[in-house]
Parts: C-alpha cells; structure tokens; sequence
C-alpha cells in the first residue's frame, strides 16, 4: 500500500483514494467533518455524476488545488483493507505491469453492503400453559432447542411444514431472535481426533505445523505421489493455524476438485470451509467477504481469485496441484496464482506450502536453490502400489473398426486391441476403467468430403468443434455456436459434412458399441455444471454405479476411485504437438495425474498409453517411472537455452479489429525493441490463434536473463510507441500459453 504511515487523516486533510478502475494512480479526495480515515479504509467516493467505492491509500500527493478537491461521500461499514493485502495489490502491479485500479478490483469484487439481518425462531423459557402439541410440533420445538435458525430451516429440520412453525410462534411457543445472516456458521474443530498417519507422513505433517507456529515467512515444497495423502498432511498446519485462532487459505485450481476435498475436509474438522469461487451466488460472495474480513471464517477454499480476500489475520497458504496451468489468469490481470501466493506469503511473513506430485520446473529449481524447503512423501498410503505403466504403439497395433449397425457400416475405432481387451477384463472382474482424451466434444473437426471445406469459427483462426449431445458446432476459444448446416456452406453439397477425429463424446459411442451392457458416464466441463454435478458423477463411481468413466483433464484432479483399476489415455501425444515452451512439461504432469487414479484402492492398477511415439522421452519416463530422470533432462534442455525458470519471458500481445491496424503497431515496437541489458526481442508476428473473439493479434516475445531488469525495460518500450485508439497492447509476463 501506498501510504507508510498508519495515523488516521483529520477532517480537511488530502487524502488518495485507489478506485478499482483501469488506471495506476489514486484519485484525492478530502476527509469529510466528523470524520478520521485511515489507510485501508473503504470509502465511497464521488467520480463524476456517479460514486465508485474505492480504499484510502495514503495521504493526497496529486496537484489538484485543494479548494477544487471533493469530499470522500461515506465509509463503509467493513474493516478496512489488511495492510498485506494492499502491499500485495501494489506489488502484482508492479510485476505484471497492470494498473493498480485493475488489481484492487480483484481485492473489492464483493464488498458487501449494509448488514443483512434475519429472523430466526428460538424455543421461549417455557411453552405456553395449555398448548395442544403434537409429534411435528415436538420435534420442531426439539430441532429449535438444539440450533436457532430461520423458519424454513427449521421445519425442514424438522421433517415439518412451515404451518407448524408459524403455529408456535403464533401461539408464543417459539421466539424470534434477529441475527447477521451468516452467523451461524459453524467452524472447523482442530482438536478433533486426527486420523492415523505414516511414519513419513506424521513427520512432515508436524514440520508443516512447526513452521505455522513460528509466524515467519516460508515456503515448502510437498512432493507427494499420487495417493501419498498429502491432503491430510497439509491438513495438520490448518490444524495449526485454526489452534492459534488464525486463518489459512487453501488455493484449489478448479471448483470440479472441491467435492471429495470438502467432505475429506468435514471429515477431519467437522465443519465445512467458506468456499469461493465464480460460482457462487453475488449474496453468498458478500456474506464470505465480510465473514474472511472479520476473522468469523476460519478457513476458505477456493479458486485463484481467493488470493485476494482481505484475511483480518492469515497464518498459512496451501496452493493444491501447484503444477497447474489453471492458477494463472489468461484475461484482465494477467497472473500467476501460484507465484503471487508466495508473494503474499512474504508480505504478511508466513508460511506457503505448495503442493504437488507433479511439481513443476519452477517450484523444483526454487527447491534445488534452497529456496523453498523440500518435503517428499515417496510411497502411496496404506500400502498400496503406484500402478504399471505401458504403451501401446499404435504404429503397430491400431484401432479396429467398429462393429457393423444396422445399416452393415463399420465406423473407424479409436481404441487399440489392448486397451479394448483391458476394458473387458476390467469390465468382466466387476472393477472401474478411466478413458482419458483431453478433447471435449464428438469430433474436434467437420470437413466436407466433396471439397474438403473445414467449418471454421467466424471470428477465431480455430476449427469449429462438433458437440453431438447439443446438436451444435462450437468454438471453444470465443464460444461461437452454431447448428449442423444441412449442407457445405463452400460448395453447397449436402450431406457431405463428416466428423474428423474423436472427442471424448465419440468415445463414449464406441465404448457403448463394443460393451453395451457397460455403465458408461462422461465427465468434462461441458457436462458438469458446477460443483454439486462433480459431487453427484463422484458418488456414482464410489457407489459402484458406473463402470467406464470417460473424460477429459478433468478426470485427472484429486479424485480417489478406490475400485478404478484401469486407465486407457486414447491419445497420450496430444499435449506435445506445437511449440509450447511447456509441452513436454506439462504433458508429463498431466498423464502422470491421470495414472494416479488407477490402483488407490486394495487392487493393482494398471495403465496404457496409446501412443505413435513410445520412445518419446516423455513416453520413456512415464513407462519407466523415472520422474527425476525426465526432470533432469528437462531442467538441463531449459538452462542451456535461457528458458524459464533459468530466464525469463514476457508476451507483448497486440489487438485491433483490423490486420492493418495491428501490423502497423506491432512493426512499429518491433522497430524500438530494446537491446542489451540481457534482453532479446522475437517478432512481431502473427500470434498462433491470429484472431481470436473477431480482433487480430499479433505477438513479440521478450526472452531476458533472470536478473535483467525486465519490467522496468518493458515500460520505457511500450511508452516509446503511440498507440491509437482501437489497439490495444497486453503484456504477460511469465506467459503460460503461447498462443
């Protein structure tokens, strides 16, 4: 935060106030009479014929005379912003070269308003003389003895209808007691029985703990393989924090993750976390921020997002799957969660833990520099046994057709002689399969066999894909949608539009084509609809009600299937097409994920890879089981070109609705790149998706040394060059996606 001082301003003085606009300076205002504002408060102030509400950030400094200044309209009933938190604001802004106004606006997305007040009904001293009572009304009166709450809650409670309730009330029986509207939350309990850990794991569990008890900035590394139980290790520093009083925040990459982990997290705590996420309703958001502000939840999870609630006192941060593209933000402020927990963990001195059995190349150089402390759990819990891995080169065993329907016509398979034998002798054992294919949709391509025409998106360079279960052609870059046109829009010939290639929906089709008595359920974001819909699939496969699961990257966070023995990945190339600086990385991390589900529970796993590549290094080292061989050829390929974590990158991305227009910008920076000071500049050219959402792109990629001073370099370049209205220049540092 700006302001060094923490002295509440006096009426009269000049003050700065931040406002969550697209903008890097404060805005001055004065103190109104009557009136002390400290840094951090939360104000509404006036702009123009509207009022924004913004947070006091330190004295005025702008040159406006003070005559001419306006007064700040109110402070909201709300505590002020923490200091670490407006240090952090200050501190993403200066490294992803963003506006301040655009960061504070991630920390104010759900300010709440005046106090919400509700009425809940109370069991009176004693029941009314001569009151009729009959078994609903005994057990509402019951039900209200044990936990006041509102009247709806109460009959449902209950097993009653709302008439009995509003009968004793009426009758003087029950009393309305008015309340905040959260605050009957109950809290996690850390001195619940904990359940039984390892040897290995109890040690790292109390490392973890010792490092909340000492108040000071760490950061550990917990690399665990896949059903090592590093959740209920990292379980005993919230145990820690929730001892002292604090609050700790557990960063999950996706909402699909929260269902197994909330009910793992009830289980040990008996209460349930404050959640956040997109998902939830506006109100729900308000009532978690005021509850995260004034120190009533105890413990949050959430999205990257969450990063930025206004803790009264953090004591711990867990970054979950740290390895995950998902923590960074690929629109508006452009960040990694990930690093920026890390950040605010410094800030407010206290300890990260970052999780992971697939850490990445970033996190495992920090802790092969000492760093960040390095934690190992090497062996799955309860004994069980990490699954065998295998390929299936498909250069020598591809896919058979199809069985004929009806008509006599054999469709192409996509799942090799191996895979399918394994599939019914899974099928057959009575255990559960996994198919992974990281492609949403039937088909990622419809071509017109006449003329060859590919149904493209109309405003992204990107093929529209075929999603049979809607009826519908989608783009998922921009989300464009359109029906099946009966006819080529090329060369008019009907019925001449063909699906190309499978998506986890075809596949879905042939698994029912060569099982028919299989269960067969799809999980992809498309599918699932938010968190209950991921709970609901969940309890399914642990009821035993599905046999095949089918599905995209999804499938492959957290999720424990203690009667999944099988995994088939029907396209484990997919991830390394292209020149993702990441691919091999990421492809890793992902397959490596995706095998973890086999094998968790009593049963032996096994896993096979359909590949056209089996001595790929990335194939080699997952059927090897030679993590650390495979790290170490990729840390030594990444320091000898100067690549991240060994150096450092930033994307200077170019948009206009006009080629014109954005060439003629992106030439002109290409004329002014820097030079020298550990800097190089690739480009301008066209980026990979060079239309995206109807704008074209185009892109310079700056590769520096890790000490250049890469941001500072950045904004004298970026100010050398006009840029008209209509183009717009982001900047990404640290880019996840290349394209």
């Amino acid at each position: 935060m700006a302001a060094q001082t923490t002295r509440a301003f006096a009426p009269g003085e000049r003050v700065a106030v931040l406002l969550p606009l697209p903008v890097d300076g404060a805005y001055d205002y004065t103190v109104p009479e009557g009136t002390a504002l400290a840094p951090g408060a939360i104000v509404r102030a006036p702009l123009g014929a509207r009022h924004e509400t913004g947070v006091v950030w330190g004295p005025g400094e702008g040159d406006v005379p003070a005559g001419r200044l306006r007064p700040v309209a109110a402070v909201l009933d709300v505590p002020p912003l923490p200091a670490p938190l407006g240090r952090l604001v200050d501190w993403v802004a200066g490294y992803t070269m963003a506006p301040r106004g655009s960061v504070l606006r991630m920390a104010l997305a759900a300010v709440p308003g005046p106090r919400r007040r509700r009425t809940l009904y109370a069991p009176a001293d004693a029941p009314p003389p001569g009151l009729r009572w009959t078994d609903a009304r005994r057990r509402v009166w019951a039900a209200a003895t044990a936990h006041p709450r509102p009247a709806a809650d109460l009959a449902r409670a209950a097993g009653a209808g709302n008439n009995v309730v509003r009968g004793l009330a009426d009758a003087g029986a029950l009393v309305p007691v008015t309340a905040e509207a959260d605050a009957d939350a109950p809290e996690p309990d850390p001195h619940r029985p904990r359940p039984a850990l390892s040897a290995d794991q109890a040690a790292v569990g109390a490392d973890l703990a010792a490092r909340v008890r000492e108040h000071a900035f760490s950061v550990t590394l917990l690399d665990g393989v896949t059903g090592s139980g590093k959740t209920e290790v990292y379980f005993r520093a919230v145990a820690a924090a929730l001892a002292e009083g604090r609050q700790a925040l557990v960063l999950l990459p996706e909402i699909a993750l929260t269902g197994q982990w909330l009910e793992r997290f009830e289980a040990r705590f008996g209460a349930r976390p404050a959640l956040w996420h997109s998902d939830l309703s506006p109100g729900r958001r308000r009532e978690t921020w005021r509850r995260v502000a004034e120190g009533r939840a105890s413990v949050v999870v959430g999205a990257r997002s969450a990063l930025f609630l206004p803790f009264r006192d953090l004591a711990l941060i867990v970054v979950d799957e740290e390895h995950e593209p998902a923590f960074k933000q690929e629109d508006g402020v452009l960040y990694n969660a990930r690093d920026m927990a890390v950040v605010r963990a410094r800030l407010g001195g206290l300890p990260a833990v970052l999780v992971s059995a697939t850490p990445s190349l970033e996190s495992m150089a920090n802790a092969g520099a000492g760093r960040y402390r390095h934690r190992h759990l090497p062996a799955r819990h309860g004994g069980a046994v990490l699954p065998a891995i295998e390929t299936v080169d498909l250069r020598r065993r591809p896919p058979e057709r199809l069985p004929a329907d009806d008509d006599g016509a054999r469709a192409p398979g996509w799942l090799a002689p191996p895979l399918v034998e394994a599939l019914g002798a899974t099928l057959a054992a009575g255990r559960q399969a996994m198919l992974f294919l990281n492609r949403r949709g039937y088909a990622p391509l419809t071509l017109c066999r006449a003329c060859g025409h590919r149904l493209g998106c109309p405003h992204c360079t990107a093929w529209l894909v075929e999603h049979r279960r809607t009826g519908a052609l989608v783009c998922h870059h921009c989300g464009e949608g359109m029906a099946r046109p009966p006819a080529c829009p090329q060369c008019g010939a009907t019925d001449s539009l063909v699906p190309c290639g499978p998506g986890v929906e075809r596949l879905v089709e042939e698994v029912a084509r060569r099982f028919p008595a299989a269960r067969t359920a799809l999980m992809t974001s498309d599918t699932l609809t938010g968190p209950q819909a991921v709970a609901d699939l969940v309890g399914r496969m642990e009821a035993g009600e599905v046999d095949f699961l089918v599905g995209t990257q999804v499938v492959a966070k957290g999720h424990h299937f203690p009667a999944l023995t099988l995994v088939g990945v029907v396209d484990a190339d997919l991830g390394l097409a292209g020149g993702d600086l990441r691919a091999a990385e990421r492809t890793y991390q992902l397959l490596s994920q995706v095998a973890g589900r086999a094998g968790r529970g009593d049963d032996p796993g096994r896993v096979l890879l359909q590949t056209h590549e089996p001595d790929q290094p990335v194939m080699r080292a997952l059927a090897e089981g030679d993590r650390d061989g495979f790290l170490a050829a990729e840390m030594e390929a990444r320091r000898a070109a100067g690549m991240p974590p060994f150096g450092r990158l930033a994307a200077v991305i170019v948009t206009a609705a006009q080629p014109d227009a954005a060439d003629r910008v992106a030439d002109a920076l290409g004329r002014r790149a820097p030079e020298g000071d550990g800097l190089a500049v690739l480009g301008p050219a066209p980026a990979p998706l060079a239309v995206l959402r109807g704008r074209h792109r185009r892109r310079l990629l700056v590769k520096a040394r890790r000490d250049a001073p890469l941001q500072a370099r950045l904004r004298t370049w970026l100010d050398s060059v006009h840029i008209p209205r209509g183009v717009r220049v982001h900047v990404d540092v640290d880019p996840y996606s290349f394209m």
